[in-house]
């Protein structure tokens, strides 16, 4: 008889925001069970569908985890280099290690077991698109409650994306602490608020957010959460 290769799928969310941290998902199915049915890349599912499969997909999975990259830990690497530090945090957090790590995209972040880079892999790969829809329901779930805090940018609509109310939003009131300094659309909103921030901007950031370290959440998961801003 074979021996069970438990395979992890990991995605992240939050990339293109201009506030918030990134998040990441790793997801281990249990080869015993069924996996739910329509499962797909979170980007093409409703909101109702993916918080519906979120509950599935926790239910079933042999192991699943959730991981941040802070809004600081952005600014300092670059939103790439952040993305995989919360990835790979997702990986470390799993109550199980899997014998290979399936990415989205064209990346992968150092691991000590084989991983892999599949671009567009949330579209063909269901353990990484229930990794999408976990890390969605998770980062959408933060700027919600961010909304609670800063509700004058209209977080809990556009959950931090560079829309045209979004960005009247951002002129208007300026930038928080949970802004992304390092995104071009935040630089120029500091840099019209305070013209000397211009020639030295290092020297003049506001404390950004900052995210937790990972705690255990039950049997099959760990979730690392950011801490309140």
């Amino acid at each position: 008889m074979a021996a069970v290769r438990l395979i992890c799928g990991v995605d992240e969310a939050g990339r293109g925001p201009l506030a918030g941290p990134v998040c990441a998902a790793a997801v281990v199915f249990d080869p015993t069970r069924r996996a739910p049915a329509g499962i797909a890349d979170s980007k093409v599912l409703s909101v109702r569908e993916r918080e519906r499969l979120t509950v599935l997909i926790k239910d079933r999975a042999l192991a699943w985890a959730i991981a941040w990259a802070s809004v600081e830990e952005i600014d300092s690497l670059n939103i790439l280099q952040a993305s995989l530090l919360a990835m790979r945090r997702a990986v470390e957090a799993l109550s199980v290690l899997p014998h290979e790590v399936l990415f989205d995209g064209s990346h992968c972040p150092m691991l000590a077991v084989p991983a892999r880079a599949i671009v567009d892999g949330d579209a063909k790969i269901r353990v990484i698109a229930a990794a999408s829809i976990l890390a969605k329901t998770a980062r959408d779930a933060e700027m919600c409650r961010l909304h609670g805090q800063f509700p004058q940018y209209g977080f809990d609509t556009h959950k931090g994306y560079p829309t045209p109310q979004h960005l009247r939003a951002l002129r208007r009131y300026g930038a928080c602490e949970v802004y992304r300094r390092s995104f071009a659309p935040v630089r120029e909103v500091l840099d019209r608020a305070d013209p000397a921030r211009g020639a030295n901007s290092a020297s003049n950031l506001l404390s950004p957010s900052r995210s937790a370290t990972g705690r255990n959440s039950g049997r099959r998961a760990a979730v690392s959460r950011p801490r309140r801003a």
